[in-house]
């Protein structure tokens, strides 16, 4: 019996940490991106999942406030080990593998969002801890630390959830074609979108088209 209760306990601890792949931080590219190199030698570009950190190296947008402060809390990670925890979809539409990035059994995404270095950015399928980024996220506005002690922080959720009305899904591929999918597409459950339309119409007008 006591054997078995030691199993669990290490199943448990495995699974609150994230367990899966792991390996080294070589390079932080900003506050929510970073390089990876996994125990079989490859080296992954990281994205961590649901959440967003202000830009630094925005071709449009330029440097935002407190995108060099979330950059430089980020870069603590370079050269440590961290564990990679996915979700539902693994990679975006730039190659990047999505992750829950485990460090010393603290996940950090939850440590920007603590921080105010973040805000929660949501993009289904992956969704497996929102309702607690949205919970240490309103700790931080209430606290007014970080971003959120900016008067004219765009303050609004990043939010790629559909309405009941608006069901297409809008796609780019690693061409670069923009594509819409209905409900009746043959790859609308898997399709991951970037956007969500109402229409077809709608659809067409941002420049989608439908798949052949």
């Amino acid at each position: 019996m006591k054997k078995a209760f030691l199993i669990f306990i290490v199943i448990l601890l495995a699974g609150c940490s994230g367990g899966g792949l792991s390996g080294d931080v070589t390079y932080v590219v900003d506050g929510d991106t970073l390089d990876v190199k996994l125990e079989d030698g490859t080296v992954e570009r990281i994205r961590l999942l649901l959440i967003d950190t202000p830009e630094t190296k925005h071709p449009t947008i330029g440097v935002e406030p407190y995108g060099p402060e979330a950059s430089a809390f980020t870069s603590q990670l370079e050269g440590e080990r961290v564990e990679l925890e996915l979700d539902a979809a693994e990679r975006d539409r730039y190659g990047r593998l999505l992750a829950y990035v485990w460090h010393d059994g603290e996940m950090f995404n939850e440590k920007l969002l603590a921080e105010g270095l973040a805000r929660v950015a949501v993009y289904p399928p992956n969704t497996k801890y929102v309702d607690e980024f949205r919970e240490i996220e309103k700790k931080a506005k209430n606290q007014e630390i970080g971003i959120w002690s900016e008067e004219n922080y765009q303050a609004e959720e990043v939010n790629n959830e559909p309405s009941e009305d608006c069901m297409i899904k809008g796609n780019i591929n690693s061409r670069g074609d923009k594509i819409y999918h209905t409900e009746s597409s043959s790859y609308y459950a898997q399709t991951i979108p970037e956007e969500w339309f109402c229409s077809i119409e709608e659809a067409e007008e941002a420049g989608f088209r439908a798949p052949k």
